[in-house]
């Protein structure tokens, strides 16, 4: 069964979709943007920033899961410059330990609200 992960840790769904689903076994992220939690949204910070920030948010929501950074098996990112792909690695790199997840890198003609990044993640919960 469903059941949808909200956290106020996470900036809210601003259209018709959740933070987080689960089946109680995987958890699916919605893409996560460079936006705080408060609404202040980081699209003219370097990519490095950006970067963090969508991490922070998709972390968060994981947590919100009862996952943490060590279950994710899979992540997507979504890059506006396929260029900043080191500057984002560098900070990808160190919220996982030697262990990381599979992932998925394009870069893409447009992002919501102008940013230059957006990450999801799928997590095991078992």
């Amino acid at each position: 069964m469903k059941r949808i992960i909200s956290t106020d840790d996470a900036p809210a769904a601003v259209g018709a979709y959740s933070q987080g689903t689960t089946n109680d076994s995987i958890v699916f992220t919605a893409g996560q943007i460079p936006l705080t939690p408060d609404g202040d949204l980081l699209d003219d910070e370097p990519i490095d920033v950006q970067t963090e920030q969508a991490l922070d948010n998709v972390e968060a929501v994981l947590e919100e899961a009862g996952a943490a950074m060590s279950d994710v098996l899979k992540m997507t990112v979504l890059l506006d410059d396929i260029e900043e792909f080191g500057a984002m690695n560098e900070v990808y790199a160190s919220y996982f330990d030697d262990e990381p997840p599979a992932r998925s890198a394009f870069e893409v003609a447009n992002l919501p609200k102008g940013v230059g990044i957006e990450i999801e993640a799928i997590a095991s919960l078992e």
